[in-house]
């Protein structure tokens, strides 16, 4: 029951009144007052001036409990023992207010409010992965199963520059004219809230100034699963799959055999390439490639083609070996002298892609089988 008054009268006790969200009550149950971890025992109650042994979901009701201080619930839930749970983060879908201005930007805070509380909240967005953007949304339950694709802010379409295209799609952003038909939120509240699940979540700035013409409430949704672990983000949030797609590109320096190059400014000099060790590759002709080891101290590394260069790769190659070709200390051949090497009419490049996910502990990489 939600309850928007209490008062007490002389002689009968404390009256709290409002309106049953859900469920039934009789004369005689044991209701919680969550938020104080308070059980009382119905003495009486009225509908409309009327003395009444029970009541459902949607009655406006007021029932009398004894020994309790009115003043310590002015507003507030009220509910069968145990039935309502204290959280400190939850999952909810989201959409944004459209009169917003501005971007819903992950690690914001914001003004959540939740029940008949409003308490401050981090938000971090997360949306289906590209295949699942068309999938109907599901507002009474939240699926752990499947993985989510971490993003920066709420994707918007009025948000979507003209020039998106495959590097958006690269980075997690939509491309013009595409947005997923659901998305999420992780809000982690700043203090604990107590709340039905699948109730109404409102993100609003009312911290904004309110002489400026602009709409302050920034998003609704449904809250879909609570956490009520304290620890959550380290016994919880684990199993929450949400991941960042990275991306990164290098080029081959050189051939070592038909089936090894040598590849480089994939990484950093101070990078710890044995990390990356045994993560695909895909060259820019086609082959697929497996790193195989640290080539030097400069961030260089060796890659291992287990289905071999084909000859239209070997002949891109070739002028690389012979501008990579030097004399030996001090010499300099006749023929050298104001000789310019050929270059590469395309280089080759390597591109490696994977997963990291969010919360995994071991911050390890992930590639698609």
């Amino acid at each position: 029951m939600s309850v928007d008054h209490c008062f007490s009268i002389k002689g009968q006790g404390t009256v709290m009144t409002g309106t049953i969200l859900s469920g039934s009550i009789s004369l005689g149950d044991s209701v919680e007052i969550p938020a104080l971890k308070v059980v009382k025992k119905v003495k009486s109650m009225q509908m409309f001036h009327m003395p009444v042994t029970s009541a459902m979901q949607g009655d406006r009701l007021g029932l009398c409990v004894t020994q309790f201080d009115p003043k310590l619930l002015e507003r507030g839930l009220v509910c069968t023992p145990e039935s309502l749970h204290t959280i400190h983060a939850a999952i909810v879908s989201v959409e944004k207010i459209p009169y917003f201005r501005g971007p819903l930007q992950t690690k914001a805070k914001f003004h959540i409010t939740v029940g008949h509380e409003t308490v401050m909240g981090r938000l971090m967005f997360f949306s289906p992965t590209h295949d699942h953007f068309g999938h109907k949304p599901v507002l009474d339950s939240f699926d752990f199963s499947r993985e989510y694709l971490f993003q920066e802010q709420f994707l918007c379409k009025n948000l979507v520059p003209a020039d998106g295209g495959e590097a958006n799609q690269q980075a997690g952003q939509p491309t013009e004219g595409q947005c997923p038909l659901q998305q999420w939120a992780l809000v982690e509240f700043e203090k604990p809230v107590t709340c039905p699940r699948l109730c109404l979540v409102i993100g609003s700035r009312l911290d904004a100034d309110i002489h400026t013409n602009t709409c302050r409430l920034a998003f609704h949704g449904t809250l879909l699963h609570g956490l009520e672990d304290k620890n959550y983000a380290e016994n919880f949030l684990p199993k929450l799959k949400v991941y960042k797609l990275k991306h990164k590109h290098g080029l081959v320096e050189r051939v070592m055999d038909d089936y090894n190059v040598i590849g480089r400014s994939l990484f950093k000099k101070e990078t710890n390439i044995q990390l990356f060790v045994g993560l695909k590759v895909h060259l820019s002709t086609g082959e697929m490639g497996v790193i195989d080891s640290a080539f030097g101290q400069s961030g260089k590394f060796k890659v291992h083609i287990p289905g071999g260069l084909s000859p239209e790769s070997k002949k891109m190659l070739a002028p690389v070996l012979k501008k990579r070709g030097r004399a030996s200390r001090g010499e300099t051949t006749r023929e050298e002298e104001g000789v310019e090497r050929p270059e590469p009419s395309q280089p080759i490049t390597l591109s490696l892609t994977f997963k990291r996910y969010v919360f995994d502990t071991h911050k390890r990489m992930v590639q698609s089988p």
